[in-house]
């Protein structure tokens, strides 16, 4: 725990370094960590959002602009590292050799395939280019032995994911055994949320087109609301987080997905 001594401005530097590191912070996290009451938290996130640093949202606070700014991947990549190679292996042990699996665009899906490449038999679908670049990179170096890959058509994003109607149309036309999709925010209320429009569309096409939904989203991404919702949590099958996760969040989730796995982090 933080020393509570720390004067009001000198916390004020380390919630919003926190902020821009993770990309969002829990009022009851923040009380944990420097000892202080959930008001003094509270004050403290009033002094940032007036400042323009941060935007508060029910429960915390996320970095200015970041309902509606999509970071590109590299960006994206940096952040929790450590949870989402927890969340990898824990995804990764939902799918079953030879299924046909869908894989959104974002950094935690990239890592999830990334314990998926010696599974044997599968079928990747997938709008993200990285993913794409992976498997490609995997599969030529090692000729017939890794996943077989389908990339859909479509606009690139700031993040590499294909979107648009092409996309779209593409994704419709198949079945497929799973599905692993991110967010850029999990919340009660708003459910999955992306900043991005067209990618909201495409993920709500891949999940009507998947028998199962796992989604992957550390503990970082509870209560950020992003601008478009594409799922609501009673459609998941099955929802992957990390031990950072506080308590309070847990119920909600384990009470509404079909299956909440936690990952510990070392």
């Amino acid at each position: 725990m933080t020393d509570p001594v720390l004067l009001g401005p000198q916390r004020r530097a380390l919630i919003l370094d926190l902020v821009r590191r993770t990309g969002a912070v829990r009022v009851a996290g923040l009380v944990e960590q420097f000892g202080v009451s959930d008001m003094t938290i509270r004050r403290d996130l009033d002094e940032l959002a007036r400042a323009g640093e941060v935007e508060k949202i029910y429960g915390g606070a996320v970095a200015a602009g970041g309902r509606a700014e999509e970071p590109g991947f590299e960006a994206k990549a940096r952040r929790e590292a450590a949870a989402k190679a927890a969340l990898a292996a824990a995804a990764a042990a939902q799918v079953e050799p030879g299924s046909v699996v869908a894989v959104s665009a974002g950094t935690t899906a990239h890592a999830v395939v990334e314990r998926l490449l010696e599974v044997r038999g599968l079928t990747v679908v997938t709008n993200s280019l990285p993913v794409a670049d992976l498997l490609r990179e995997h599969n030529a170096r090692h000729p017939g032995a890794g996943p077989t890959l389908l990339l859909t058509g479509g606009t690139p994003t700031p993040s590499a994911a294909l979107v648009g109607p092409l996309a779209d149309q593409a994704i419709r036309s198949l079945y497929v055994d799973v599905l692993v999709v991110g967010a850029h925010g999990v919340s009660e209320r708003a459910g999955l949320t992306t900043p991005n429009l067209a990618e909201a569309q495409t993920n709500r096409a891949m999940i009507a087109a998947a028998r199962r939904v796992v989604a992957v989203a550390d503990h970082s991404k509870w209560g950020v609301v992003g601008l478009s919702a594409f799922a609501a949590l009673d459609e998941l099958d099955c929802l992957v987080t990390d031990s950072g996760l506080d308590g309070a969040a847990r119920a909600v989730l384990a009470e509404q997905v079909g299956r909440l796995v936690v990952a510990d982090v070392p």
